[in-house]
């Protein structure tokens, strides 16, 4: 039998319902651990945005999006230099917060009407644990690839750091997904 983290994790997102993507991922646990790396600055830094977060119901989270602290020696595409490195800034509130199995965010879309929400869900999975991300509200198969294909960057990103292994470049990795995605959506 193969390595069970590895079979989950190489899974692409279900786009099945309209305006969703949803992805299962089987992370090194404990629990504790996870839920870390998804609430800490230091630790979300490492796979995804930092910034500070209220653990809270409604409370705020200014997240940086910069890239270059997670592959500093990769040269981003033209379109993607701003997030690469300065950054980009994002605010988003908490919608949900249980801690250590559910979290909750809100997602900017291009106007207010457009915003989304991402729900990361944790359940104990043996020694590991299952994590069920989920983003709704998307407004349309452009942005369910687009998003569908950072995602899967971000978790892939997210199992390295916590099973301790090089994380694979993020360029390079997010051309290959993109295209991966916009083909299995019908997007040109």
């Amino acid at each position: 039998m193969g390595d069970p983290q590895a079979e989950t994790n190489r899974q692409f997102g279900d786009s099945a319902t309209p305006g969703e993507v949803r992805f299962v991922r089987r992370l090194p646990g404990p629990i504790e651990r996870v839920w870390a790396y998804l609430t800490e600055t230091e630790k979300r830094r490492q796979w995804f945005v930092g910034g500070p977060m209220e653990l809270r119901v409604g409370g705020r989270a200014d997240l940086l999006f910069r890239h270059s602290l997670l592959s500093p020696d990769e040269e981003p595409p033209e379109e993607c230099r701003e997030v690469h490195d300065p950054g980009v800034p994002m605010t988003v509130r908490v919608t949900r917060c249980e801690a250590p199995h559910l979290l909750g965010i809100t997602w900017p879309g291009e106007s207010p009407e457009q915003e989304s929400e991402v729900v990361f869900e944790l359940f104990p999975q043996d020694e590991d644990v299952r994590l069920v991300l989920t983003h709704r509200g998307l407004p349309n198969d452009v942005e369910r690839a687009n998003v569908s294909s950072g995602w899967h960057i971000h978790t892939a990103l997210l199992h390295a750091r916590l099973a301790h292994n090089t994380p694979l470049p993020l360029w390079s990795a997010r051309d290959l997904l993109a295209a991966k995605y916009q083909k299995r959506l019908g997007v040109s």
